[in-house]
């Protein structure tokens, strides 16, 4: 490139690089006015939100000393002194946790199953009406749109506390985020195979099962392993509002300043959580291959 333009007469490489010099001017000064707008819309979201930095900083002290507070035990050591001391609950949290797995295994199962009934008449290449996909989509919308947690405290209302209000919020909001990811793959599977069957007289229902279900269902089971992943987290947060599960402990230990039992039920938690992740990410891999696994 630099041996090109060299040879070029002066005339012509001095209008060339008064025209590159204008395009990075025009670039930077593009730059420049992305990074300014960027500015003002976080100021003005920060203004919006309420942050105070002056607040922040003023009382992070109280964030660091609650911390040291929960890997403190009464006897005033550090919790890894003493670990017997520390996890005295583990058999009563285990059962809890064991608790939470169990309801986001079933929320999962369920919430999958309408989604995977659901999904073929929210796509729009499979869809046998457009008034149908419209209504699917927006009852699918509105499954996913409203938070689980505020799914539980209605169910927990309904039909009071327990296992079985998380269990529903979460079957519920699955059935919301697996239907669009599972329509999703659907408008991405090829349709030519549809076309063959149909040619022969098959009914809809003949299509989706032979010409759509085995082109997509690798998908259907990566994103399904994915979703038990989050609905572990979700129902461990769920117990605050009394839908089951070691959330329960976790929020009395947190009313009654239980310091050192609330570090523990978070390892429980956050170990658990390593655990599932790092299997269905090896389950995926061995099912679909590596590239599943991100």
């Amino acid at each position: 490139m630099t041996v090109a333009v060299s040879i070029l007469p002066e005339q012509q490489l001095a209008v060339l690089n008064a025209a590159y010099r204008q395009a990075v001017a025009r670039r930077r000064w593009r730059l420049l006015l992305g990074i300014v707008v960027f500015a003002a819309a976080l100021v003005l979201a920060a203004v919006g939100a309420e942050v105070n930095l002056r607040t922040l900083f003023t009382y992070f002290g109280n964030f660091l000393s609650y911390f040291d507070r929960i890997f403190t035990l009464d006897s005033g050591q550090r919790v890894w002194t003493d670990v017997g001391e520390w996890l005295w609950g583990w058999r009563k949290w285990l059962r809890m946790l064991g608790e939470t797995l169990l309801i986001s295994y079933v929320g999962t199962l369920i919430g999958a199953t309408f989604a995977f009934c659901l999904n073929f008449f929210a796509a729009e290449n499979t869809s046998p009406a457009p008034w149908l996909r419209f209504v699917v989509r927006r009852l699918l919308e509105f499954a996913r749109t409203v938070p689980g947690i505020v799914f539980a405290l209605i169910f927990v209302i309904a039909f009071g506390l327990g296992p079985m209000a998380g269990v529903l919020a979460i079957a519920i909001h699955s059935t919301g985020a697996l239907g669009k990811l599972f329509s999703e793959i659907v408008e991405n599977a090829d349709m030519k195979p549809v076309e063959g069957i149909r040619s022969t007289g098959a009914s809809w229902l003949s299509c989706m099962r032979f010409a759509v279900v085995p082109q997509v269902t690798a998908g259907y089971a990566s994103y399904a392993l994915l979703r038990f992943e989050i609905n572990v987290r979700e129902a461990s947060v769920m117990g605050f509002v009394g839908a089951g599960g070691i959330g329960q402990e976790l929020v009395v230990a947190i009313r009654k300043f239980y310091y050192s039992d609330v570090s523990a039920i978070l390892l429980t938690i956050i170990v658990t959580v390593f655990i599932i992740d790092i299997t269905t990410g090896w389950l995926r891999g061995r099912l679909f291959g590596k590239e599943a696994r991100t």
